[in-house]
């Protein structure tokens, strides 16, 4: 019998997947589940359905597991905002499953066994954490988020994972004469901005973000990494993974503003360099701006694919690429270059699974691999591996 959406059936929640969902079966079809905890029995809720799979809610939990806990968020539901997966698992449980996926990825797509440490932050709650936030107009004017895999938008007064200060700010109390989404910024010294598609709606028009005795002056339009304690938490592990010695030549692709290229400049010290790849408009006038009487950084506007070929003699490359990974011109280019380690920050470890193989099959090693759990009570996890040359 072929499942439809609105159907209800019972099902064995099996394994994590990547993505969020939780792997079920009816009748040899694949079901994908949220809001339920491997080893639950559930009543589902079919959701959508495509050609080979199906989705759906967990509406009624027949079985509990222990590691099942009260969402402390009143939106997080069945049929409610799409912007967390494990609201309903504990803080511990959701860093086994973060981990799980990891080794998955990496057990199927590069064929190896890894056993990676996960580092948390504060707060421990996983609450309260996210300093960037996008929200959806409703037709009403109110704020809310998109229910999942959905353009139903969920209105809502307060979102539990985002900083204090953009709970406590007019954006969920004001009534919004506009259509589209609003972006809300608050730096680490507490500026707030709220603007719509780069038109600044209210706050300043520079945000300063300091990082350990780093200060970089970033347009809210430019990426910046929404964990509040983010880009510490990289900057200290992208460094300690570079090793980067006096007179080192450094190529940061998909470099953003330069969170690496700064601290990095410092330790190349004048005889190195640094040279940031990016292509976004808005990021590469912040970094223009910030590094422009500093001589040994070199700023590429445009597509890594066409900048990284003209830099020689590469000793170390930094990449965070984008969640689909670097493409296979990139890659070859960076192998062509022979430089002695990488540095490869992924918020998706499909792609760096897939990636890493390549790298494998072309003299370098799997040095080390962490991951960061900065999307607590989402099933997003932030990757740090690094490679040294055979």
């Amino acid at each position: 019998m072929n499942l439809n959406i609105g159907d209800i059936v019972t099902l064995n929640i099996g394994k994590i997947a990547h993505g969020g969902h939780f792997i079920s079966r009816h009748n040899n079809q694949v079901v994908f589940v949220r809001h339920g905890i491997s080893g639950e029995i559930a009543k589902v809720k079919i959701t959508s359905i495509n050609s080979k799979l199906a989705f759906g809610d967990a509406v009624e939990i027949l079985k509990i597991s222990k590691d099942r806990v009260k969402p402390p968020c009143k939106y997080s539901k069945p049929g409610g905002c799409g912007g967390c997966d494990f609201q309903h698992i504990s803080p511990k449980i959701q860093k086994k499953l973060k981990k799980n996926i990891i080794q998955d990825q990496f057990n199927r797509i590069t064929k190896i066994d890894i056993d990676p440490d996960i580092i948390s932050t504060e707060p421990a709650t996983g609450l309260h954490w996210r300093s960037r936030l996008d929200l959806a107009i409703s037709n009403n004017g109110k704020t809310g988020l998109y229910s999942h895999r959905s353009s139903k938008i969920i209105e809502i007064d307060e979102c539990l994972i985002a900083v204090e200060k953009i709970n406590h700010s007019e954006v969920f109390s004001k009534h919004w004469n506009v259509e589209g989404k609003l972006s809300v910024s608050v730096s680490s010294e507490n500026e707030i901005n709220v603007n719509q598609l780069g038109k600044n709606i209210s706050g300043s028009h520079e945000l300063k973000e300091v990082v350990e005795d780093n200060t970089y002056i970033v347009s809210p339009q430019s990426f910046w990494q929404s964990h509040k304690n983010a880009p510490r938490l990289l900057l200290e592990q992208v460094i300690k993974y570079a090793d980067i010695t006096l007179g080192d030549k450094i190529c940061d692709l998909y470099g953003g503003v330069g969170l690496f290229t700064s601290p990095m400049s410092k330790l190349t010290g004048e005889e190195g360099e640094v040279h940031l790849i990016e292509r976004d408009n808005d990021c590469i006038k912040d970094a223009k701006k910030m590094f422009q009487s500093k001589k040994n950084i070199i700023i590429h506007h445009g597509k890594v694919e066409q900048k990284l070929g003209r830099v020689k003699n590469i000793d170390i490359v930094i990449l965070d690429p984008p969640r689909n990974g670097v493409s296979k011109q990139v890659i070859n280019q960076i192998i062509e270059k022979k430089p002695k380690s990488i540095v490869y920050v992924s918020c998706d470890p499909a792609s760096l699974a897939r990636d890493t193989r390549i790298l494998l099959d072309n003299n370098y090693i799997l040095n080390s691999i962490i991951g960061l759990d900065l999307f607590p009570m989402t099933h997003h996890i932030e990757c740090v591996a690094s490679f040294k040359i055979e």
